[in-house]
């Protein structure tokens, strides 16, 4: 399979390309040194080249995330959530437009974001990040209808948090109560593509329980 990660360049970006990559598929890794995802022309150039270098697309993984917090309700930024709108919206609507004519040709195309809890359980003092999630969870559930009778899938998984093995190094007292270790994230990534598309087309997969 041709998997593209983009926001590939952290932790969990690496945890996912090693799971597909291990598994003998074609990875794509997209960081922010290889693309401006806030610049739909070059994410339209980098769906096109995909294309002329591989043929198809099997997966798009997007993995731009960010977080801004406020000690308040009414102490929110705005700023903060002009931030988290380019950071989790502009980008999934730039990457999900580009791919989704690539994802539509794929026998078993998928298309996966992560969210958080928060999008349907916000908190007073995450409001901006609460609403640029559950925006980016609609816009997600679009694609989804688009995608629907064509063989692939957008889903939505779901965490607390993410915790990866440098974090745990660094506070090795530390519980992680809830949160999902990238590692368990990437098999439950590669685990969509042993599920019919109509079963978990528009569905959201709870890694919190």
């Amino acid at each position: 399979m041709i998997i593209v990660v983009t926001g590939a360049g952290g932790p969990t970006g690496a945890a996912v390309s090693a799971y597909f990559r291990n598994g003998g598929h074609t990875v794509i890794e997209v960081g922010r040194k290889d693309c401006d995802l806030l610049d739909r022309a070059a994410v339209n150039e980098l769906a096109a080249r995909v294309e002329r270098e591989h043929g198809r697309v099997d997966g798009v993984v997007h993995l731009v995330g960010g977080w801004r917090g406020a000690p308040s309700f009414a102490e929110t930024s705005l700023d903060d959530w002009n931030d988290l709108h380019d950071l989790l919206i502009r980008t999934l609507q730039h990457v999900s437009l580009a791919f989704e004519p690539l994802l539509r040709r794929s026998a078993n195309g998928r298309f996966v974001i992560v969210s958080a809890r928060a999008a349907q359980a916000p908190e007073a003092g995450g409001a901006a990040y609460a609403a640029a999630k559950a925006a980016a969870e609609a816009w997600t559930l679009s694609l989804a209808d688009a995608l629907r009778e064509t063989g692939g899938a957008a889903v939505i998984i779901v965490v607390k948090a993410l915790v990866n093995a440098a974090m745990r190094a660094a506070k090795p007292e530390a519980k992680f109560a809830g949160f999902t270790d990238v590692d368990d994230l990437a098999a439950a990534i590669g685990g969509l593509y042993d599920r019919p598309a109509e079963e978990i087309n528009g569905t959201r997969l709870d890694l919190t329980s």
